[in-house]
């Protein structure tokens, strides 16, 4: 089993930045892609970004641009710098974990994020 423990949400102003943190712990042996998924009021989750142990990254449309995803395999942590951010960016923020593109194997418990206009 993999515990995923997120940082990082707050509450910012339209055109500011936020970095989001994701630790894994536990059988991190079986992680290959880590990311994060986003969900706003009302809507489906829907992916943000991932990225693989070797370092091979995809990322939503809307965030092309202005999202960064980055891992450090040795403290098993990805993180997700946001910069322009939107107030449609605005959302739970959710870890996930898993063995593949398709394979999301774990969650963590997500983090608000907040973009005022």
């Amino acid at each position: 089993q993999v515990q995923l423990v997120e940082s990082g949400g707050g509450l910012v102003q339209a055109g500011g930045s936020l970095r989001l943190s994701c630790a894994a712990s536990g059988s991190i042996f079986s992680i290959n892609v880590m990311g994060w998924y986003r969900q706003a009021p009302g809507k489906q989750r829907d992916m943000v970004a991932g990225i693989t142990r070797g370092g091979s990254t995809n990322y939503a449309d809307s965030v092309k641009g202005r999202f960064t995803i980055s891992r450090d395999n040795v403290k098993n942590t990805v993180y997700l710098q946001m910069n322009s951010l939107k107030p449609e960016d605005t959302g739970v923020y959710y870890c996930y974990s898993g063995s593949s593109w398709n394979s999301m194997n774990n969650w963590g418990q997500g983090t608000q994020v907040t973009v005022s206009s």
